[in-house]
């Protein structure tokens, strides 16, 4: 993969989506940040990718044996979709996988998954050497057994050339411009749902600055400017 490519920013028709074992018995080793949090940000991620099209590929490891099921939340933002379901740790092993990638055509895949040291370090590596894949790593959407285990497993991937990135910064890029109306209230839904302080600006700012208490739903004006009004803490 080109270096230069990396620097093409992320659009909602140059990337895909996988989500890796965000399962319970995962969820439950991880140690690196908090696992609600880590929750929150990989259903905001879902829901950012629902909003803009981005093909996604959940995918699963020995799930009535060891690990359970995806978070029904999770679930809940692709109904319709089917969870592909692996023996190995190391997602690209799985020919299921590989060929839904594959069928996405589309080269730069951005990874949430569960663990880091493990499931996503492998894929990662193997989709980049076999696949020819750009990877962008969800780093606050995937967690490690460790704190160590999660910040040496990011580190080697970026020596590898593996992209690290958050949710948000996801979200954003792929909105990019605040003109873009037909995402424009969705992705501040989701802003609210999940992005913290940043999700209690917009509340505030629509609020308090643009009033919208005293509005009907019918009667929604451009609120692009209350991102001048908005700090991010």
């Amino acid at each position: 993969m080109s270096s230069q490519a990396k620097l093409e920013v992320l659009t909602p028709k140059n990337s895909q989506l996988i989500i890796i074992d965000h399962q319970p018995q995962m969820a439950f080793g991880v140690q690196s940040m908090d696992r609600q949090a880590m929750k929150n940000n990989v259903i905001g991620l879902a829901k950012a990718a629902r909003i803009f099209d981005v093909p996604t590929t959940i995918t699963t490891v020995e799930s009535e044996t060891f690990s359970g099921f995806t978070y029904p939340e999770l679930l809940d933002v692709f109904p319709e979709k089917k969870t592909l379901e692996r023996t190995s740790m190391n997602s690209w092993d799985d020919q299921k996988v590989r060929d839904a990638l594959a069928a996405n055509g589309r080269k730069k895949v951005i990874v949430a998954g569960l663990w880091t040291e493990v499931c996503n370090t492998t894929f990662a590596l193997c989709a980049m050497l076999e696949g020819n894949y750009e990877i962008y790593m969800v780093a606050d959407a995937s967690g490690g057994t460790t704190k160590d285990a999660h910040d040496y497993a990011m580190q080697r991937m970026v020596q590898a050339g593996v992209v690290p990135v958050t949710w948000q910064q996801v979200l954003l890029e792929w909105q990019r411009d605040w003109k873009n109306r037909d995402t424009y209230d969705a992705v501040m839904k989701v802003a609210k749902e999940h992005s913290g302080a940043y999700g209690m600006g917009v509340d505030y700012a629509y609020t308090m600055v643009h009033k919208a208490a005293q509005r009907t739903q019918t009667q929604h004006e451009s609120l692009a400017p209350v991102h001048a009004a908005v700090i991010e803490r």
